[in-house]
């Protein structure tokens, strides 16, 4: 396999993404043949060095794992929760693989989620440099108009920054305050698509996410999932350059 750095061994074992396994590093909690790391960059050959997480050994995955999952609301976008509620492992707890989320749908949102063990995919997909695009059926209540749907389009200032959609489309009125609309976006910051909403003055009934870079939704009922077919795996790998 090679040298290799340490974070990124650590993501394709499946443990963590690559950002959380630096923490892992920075938090003693890795060991390379017995010796604990506390720095990062360092590069190994986990077929030839004893790599341990928390003193288990790393299995390293030889086969990856891609899967497109339609998250219902009421589920946290965690593996796992301590308190107990619904989350996304709830539906994979059967698979051998060990799985992690890429990005996130907050709880009540619902729509199409990207689950892998393939830490360096994962890693590229979230990052904001590579600005997946994101499309986003939106159940307005309130009035929308193209004033409103221009001012998504150039841009409105939240608490954290200046935010924008790349795209806006008006599906349809239900009545004059109540709308759907589609809200194509390439960034992921917090609740970022229900805070555009809310600083126009109206208010989110229902976020379905429907497109997840070229992942789509269709047709997959709620709580049901399927591996991405090799179409999928070619735009996804293109769009991150990553090779195949």
């Amino acid at each position: 396999m090679g040298l290799t750095r340490l974070n990124k061994i650590i993501a394709d074992a499946g443990i963590a993404s690559r950002r959380a396994a630096d923490q892992l590093i920075l938090d003693g909690r890795v060991s390379v043949d017995g010796e604990t790391i506390i720095e990062l960059g360092g590069k190994y050959d986990p077929e030839i060095h004893d790599i341990k997480v928390d003193g288990e050994s790393l299995k390293i995955n030889k086969s990856k794992t891609y899967l497109a999952f339609h998250k219902p609301t009421g589920v946290i976008s965690t593996m796992s929760d301590p308190e107990g509620r619904a989350n996304l492992g709830d539906y994979f707890a059967d698979r051998k693989d060990r799985l992690y989320h890429v990005g996130r749908l907050d709880k009540d949102s619902e729509g199409v989620i990207l689950l892998t063990n393939d830490g360096e995919l994962a890693h590229r997909a979230t990052h904001p440099s590579y600005g997946l695009e994101k499309k986003y059926l939106v159940e307005i209540e309130g009035e929308f108009n193209k004033a409103l749907s221009d001012q998504l389009l150039q841009g409105v200032k939240l608490e954290d920054g200046l935010a924008r959609a790349l795209k806006v489309v008006h599906i349809r009125a239900v009545t004059k305050n109540h709308h759907w609309v589609e809200i194509t976006i390439h960034e992921g910051r917090y609740h970022i698509i229900r805070r555009l909403i809310e600083s126009l003055g109206t208010k989110v009934l229902r976020l379905i996410r429907l497109e997840f870079g070229p992942i789509a939704l269709g047709d997959m009922k709620v709580g049901r999932h399927r591996v991405l077919n090799s179409q999928e795996m070619t735009n996804l790998f293109n769009l991150l350059s990553i090779k195949q």
